[in-house]
């Protein structure tokens, strides 16, 4: 069944010997799957207030992938479908932060729920994080190099729509893990 450091792994042990499950079919497979429902969510489910405040559900898949895979399987999914859906849409022009920003969010993420209790205050926290680090300072920084714009510009903008969508994303997160926590994750234990 599982050797001594596929069961390690699982039992949190180690973040790094995680990656080593990238070897597995199922596990390929699952994040393909993921990564097809997050192009789709992409486009059916985002929405555009602007040119610098987007709101939508493609991260979902990622933040699935960083519960069951951990951090650095999910900055690996994070990076790759920032690139696949920059791609698919032609959307603008591409820049590098943004796939940083994407793999620093699933890091956080999978910090705060890797092989750890599900609990709403640990999806509170990693939300937090993520919001903060990456939604707020990062990219309102890429942003600020990318157009020209004064900070001070588009920072309130950002900060309304993160404070606003905080609960409402630790809502859905912690709702949609308690239904891979009983219904998928079995499947990779």
């Amino acid at each position: 069944m599982l050797n001594q450091t596929a069961k390690q792994t699982v039992t949190g042990k180690s973040y790094f010997s995680s990656v080593s499950r990238l070897k597995e079919t199922k596990v390929l497979t699952f994040c393909g799957m993921m990564g097809a429902l997050s192009v789709i969510l992409g486009y059916v489910a985002t929405i555009k207030f602007g040119q610098y405040i987007r709101i939508g559900f493609s991260g979902l898949p990622n933040q699935i992938v960083d519960y069951l895979f951990g951090p650095w399987i999910g900055a690996i999914f994070g990076g790759a479908m920032d690139v696949i859906k920059w791609f698919a849409s032609g959307d603008g022009d591409f820049f590098i932060g943004f796939t940083i920003t994407a793999m620093v969010g699933a890091v956080i993420y999978g910090l705060f729920i890797y092989n750890k209790p599900l609990k709403l205050w640990r999806v509170i926290a990693a939300q937090a994080c993520v919001k903060i680090v990456c939604n707020i300072i990062l990219n309102t920084l890429w942003l600020n190099m990318l157009y020209g714009k004064a900070i001070a510009v588009i920072l309130p903008g950002r900060l309304v729509s993160n404070a606003i969508m905080l609960p409402v994303d630790t809502i859905i997160m912690y709702l949609m893990l308690q239904v891979v926590k009983k219904v998928i994750k079995p499947y990779f234990d």
